[in-house]
């Protein structure tokens, strides 16, 4: 079974390039990020703090999270609502972070993560996809590039979609969710040695997937 993991700080551009490949290999997608951002939609709902690790514990058991495929892609449902859209909003970002770092959400996301990427050919995305959900992967990559470069891209994103965007917000709140991802205690974000580097600062998107294509064919050989 072919699973293909990739991971790399928010904002550089994993989940364009691994929604790219996928389509490119005829194979599944699996957007683990929007996945905890559904659970931190369901915390800011419900008015509990995304840092608040008993809260969440208390109302984890009874949130459902459904993947489905559709035509344009791949939909995340939050107790059967549709939420792709909602999680996508800017304070979502934050919130997803938080509430990644405590280990029963983890737990209860990788394993249905790891259930898809079992049964189906799939590109996963995320910040411990090679290290600790498919640490077996086939092909690891670690996507990266500049805080500055990433803030930059995220405020043309949210502006080219009609919403309002702070570069210098952006750009601190970048900052701290690097820091927390790759300090928190529990599967925090690093490249594992057996993950390519790849600096997309000065890539396009087409020239980061041509790139990981070429490795995965060599794998694929």
């Amino acid at each position: 079974m072919l699973n293909i993991a990739i991971d790399g700080p928010s904002g550089a551009g994993k989940s364009t390039v691994a929604k790219a490949i996928a389509k490119e290999l005829g194979i599944l997608y699996l957007d683990t990020g929007a996945m905890y951002r559904a659970v931190g939609l369901k915390a800011v709902r419900l008015g509990v703090s995304c840092t608040d690790e008993d809260k969440v514990k208390e109302f984890l058991p009874h949130v459902q999270i459904d993947v489905k495929y559709q035509e344009d892609g791949m939909h995340i449902y939050l107790d059967g609502e549709d939420v792709s859209t909602a999680i996508r909003e800017h304070y979502v970002s934050k919130c997803a972070s938080d509430i990644s770092k405590i280990p029963a959400v983890r737990l209860k996301l990788v394993e249905l993560q790891r259930e898809i990427a079992a049964n189906n050919p799939v590109v996963l995305d995320g910040r411990d996809i090679t290290s600790y959900v498919l640490p077996h992967a086939n092909c690891k990559f670690f996507l990266t590039a500049s805080p500055e470069i990433r803030a930059r891209r995220r405020t043309d994103e949210l502006l080219a979609r009609g919403q309002s965007a702070d570069y210098d917000k952006i750009l601190a709140d970048i900052i701290d969710r690097d820091y927390n991802d790759s300090h928190r205690d529990f599967c925090p974000l690093t490249q594992t040695e057996d993950s390519i580097l790849v600096d997309s600062g000065n890539m396009s998107a087409d020239e980061v997937k041509e790139y990981m294509l070429r490795h995965i064919r060599k794998h694929m050989e």
